[in-house]
């Protein structure tokens, strides 16, 4: 700063007046009679006082000089900060003016987003219902093809049961017959068409003579139940099991005792069996395993439902 820079004054003037000044005093006290006289103490002291002042005159100068140049350069550097502040406020003006004008478009973006976020909503509402549409009617589609293939499976399951009903018949009658040959090519029949019907899953049984008569697995040919300890006398019809569950019990004739069997002929079945195999035996084995087969021809879509 220049105000920090010291000014200086050619002192020599004042000193030689101070001296001079101090000089003419001693020499009017010198020459004086004594005791001295109002008028030279008087000017002697005035020559010491002028003296003593320009002696300090271009100390205080320069003081004041010092002091103004200070001002000045205190006043320039606040007019600079000034011009600075006022530039700072015109950034601070400009940085406002920005900020709202940021803060505008931010609300504007705000907005548009808001009407994005609003039409995506509605379009993720109908694109829902569509696909909960979509999924009821794929539903019901699916609902009815597996109908179908209920229905379907029913009815082969029927005819596969019907024939092997038939097969298990025929291959009774051979066994009645007493042919062995005949038997054998019945016995690989019907090896063969159970061979094929459980690859399908159907799985027929037969229950062996002299078993327990169980109301699970068993039935007689009218439907009834036999009396407890009952057990099994022959095989009608066999049992079938469809995919490891059982859909039709076995159609059996049962005994209790020693020698009464029931069936649906009731008490004439007795009589059959006090006379000859060859008989009316037979053919009242047959007309039951007819007529379970006439009760039982819905069963398939029955256990396909369930």
């Amino acid at each position: 700063m220049e105000a920090s820079q010291p000014l200086r004054l050619n002192r020599w003037p004042f000193w030689l007046a101070d001296v001079l000044l101090v000089a003419t005093a001693a020499y009017w006290i010198l020459q004086a009679n004594k005791p001295l006289s109002a008028i030279v103490i008087a000017s002697s002291t005035l020559c010491m006082l002028t003296g003593a002042i320009l002696a300090v005159l271009p100390y205080w100068l320069e003081y004041r000089a010092f002091c103004r140049r200070w001002e000045a350069a205190t006043l320039a550097e606040g007019l600079r900060h000034a011009r600075d502040a006022e530039a700072v406020a015109r950034r601070i003006a400009e940085a406002t003016d920005n900020w709202q004008a940021i803060q505008d478009q931010a609300a504007r973006t705000a907005a548009q987003a808001r009407e994005v976020a609003e039409r995506m909503a509605a379009e993720l509402r109908d694109f829902t219902a569509f696909l909960q549409k979509a999924n009821d009617s794929e539903k019901a589609t699916l609902r009815l093809e597996v109908e179908k293939l209920r229905r379907a499976e029913g009815e082969w399951l029927q005819v596969l049961v019907w024939i092997l009903d038939h097969v298990f018949a025929l291959y009774t009658a051979g066994l009645r017959s007493g042919q062995p040959r005949l038997i054998e090519q019945l016995t690989q029949f019907q090896n063969h068409c159970r061979d094929a019907a459980r690859r399908l899953g159907v799985v027929p049984f037969v229950v062996p003579p002299g078993e327990p008569f169980d109301p699970q697995r068993h039935q007689t040919p009218d439907g009834q139940t036999p009396p407890p300890g009952a057990v099994v006398s022959e095989t009608l019809a066999t049992g079938i099991h469809f995919q490891g569950r059982l859909v039709r019990p076995a159609i059996v004739n049962v005994s209790v005792g020693a020698g009464a069997s029931t069936d649906a002929e009731g008490p004439s079945c007795s009589r059959d069996s006090a006379s000859s195999e060859s008989g009316p035996s037979r053919e009242s084995a047959d007309g039951a395993f007819l007529r379970a087969q006439e009760r039982d021809r819905t069963f398939p879509e029955t256990s396909a439902d369930a």
